[in-house]
């Protein structure tokens, strides 16, 4: 399941995030996280050493190395400067898996308690002022595209904050959405956003209430958000202890707040996969990417890289080429 935690600047949507990870790889699932915030924090609160890996290799700066594998001997994608962000796969093209061992994953990947984590990066001084931090993204959004997962293996992505993730099509590439939200104004108004956003393309979005200190706090997410409201979690000693740089073991977690991780684990499971939808979406933004910029840049109409039948499963994997 290819999962994304969004949310309100500060409403804990990367800790979410990191609990989530943490305790389905404690129950055996395969997991891969990816930071693709602008605020690159997922690496602490998985347990890995922040400077260590802010000194590591990111998505964003590998994005070549990227298109050059995925594209594969695909006759339609004959050099990766033919690639964009939003380029579908088709016949010869590289398809990733969760467990693979590949170049990519070699390079760029580091585990961490049974965890595939890597990052996109953040801004670093070269990119202020001329650099859209939604070109560093892109690497996430082209794996994603590349990606067959299963309904027990979880690709989870921190995103920005807010509705920023609307600034590109990657907002579709996941089986389900989990908007964490705080009892606040603010916190709900980003939900109700980010719902209006997305109510023209069936995208799953389930709330997690977060930071909640007593039944008025629940009343009031019930209010706004109604019945998207799928649990909450209360104030943790566990995640204090966490956020200051003491990550014990996940099922110290208070077991009021790992039911509500399992319970968002069991919806999206319960919601499965629409591979046709996935599909039909990633076909949808290449055309638009194409015809707004990417074709002038190209030199030549990147629409016609879509192969229409060619439709994303695990299916697919029986025709993997290496």
């Amino acid at each position: 399941m290819k999962l994304a935690f969004v949310g309100k600047g500060g409403s804990g949507k990367t800790t979410m995030a990191s609990l989530f990870a943490r305790r389905a790889a404690s129950l055996g699932h395969a997991v891969m996280a990816v930071d693709a915030d602008i605020n690159q924090h997922l690496a602490a609160a998985l347990g890995l050493d922040p400077e260590a890996a802010a000194m590591g290799p990111v998505l964003g700066e590998r994005l070549g190395d990227i298109k050059e594998y995925l594209r594969g001997d695909n006759p339609l994608v004959p050099s990766a400067d033919l690639m964009l962000k939003t380029t579908p796969p088709g016949p010869g093209s590289r398809l990733l898996t969760v467990s693979e061992s590949n170049p990519v994953y070699d390079e760029i990947f580091t585990e961490v308690d049974g965890i595939r984590f890597a990052a996109t990066g953040g801004f670093v001084e070269d990119d202020l002022g001329v650099s859209c931090y939604h070109s560093k993204v892109g690497a996430v959004e082209l794996m994603l595209n590349h990606m067959i997962d299963a309904d027990d293996e979880f690709v989870i992505v921190d995103m920005v904050a807010g509705a920023e993730a609307f600034a590109s099509g990657m907002f579709t590439r996941f089986d389900h959405t989990f908007l964490v939200c705080e009892p606040t104004l603010r916190s709900v108004g980003v939900y109700k956003q980010y719902v209006g956003y997305a109510e023209d393309y069936d995208v799953n979005i389930a709330v997690i209430g977060n930071k909640i200190d007593d039944e008025d706090d629940v009343e009031f997410l019930r209010e706004h958000v109604g019945d998207a409201l799928i649990g909450w979690c209360t104030r943790s000693r566990y995640v204090k202890a966490a956020e200051r740089g003491l990550v014990g073991p996940i099922e110290e977690l208070e077991e009021a707040n790992l039911a509500v991780l399992d319970a968002a684990r069991e919806r999206a499971v319960g919601a499965g996969k629409d591979w046709v939808k996935f599909t039909s979406q990633a076909h949808e933004f290449h055309r638009k990417a194409a015809a707004a910029w990417g074709n002038d840049r190209a030199g030549v109409d990147l629409a016609d890289q879509i192969v229409e039948d060619f439709v994303l499963g695990e299916h697919l994997l029986h025709t993997q080429t290496v």
